[in-house]
């Protein structure tokens, strides 16, 4: 089974979070991972597979892959 979204649902989402889109994290499903709810990261691109790739406020870089994780775009 093929897990990674369509060439659309990429174009949908690099379209939705462009360079600079400000996010905060609902849910990340990596139990490894120092992000918790509620913090916020501005994108630097999103992927091929539809990662959403950001810098957050903590520090870290990590992606968020989409059919994962949960972001939501802030409204200025």
């Amino acid at each position: 089974m093929n897990r990674f979204p369509s060439k659309q649902t990429v174009e949908r989402l690099r379209h939705l979070y462009p360079k600079g889109t400000r996010v905060e994290l609902i849910r990340m499903n990596d139990p490894y991972t120092k992000l918790k709810p509620g913090d916020r990261g501005t994108v630097d691109f999103v992927d091929d597979t539809g990662t959403v790739f950001c810098t957050w406020d903590s520090g870290s870089s990590l992606g968020a892959v989409y059919g994962e994780d949960i972001i939501k775009k802030l409204q200025w």
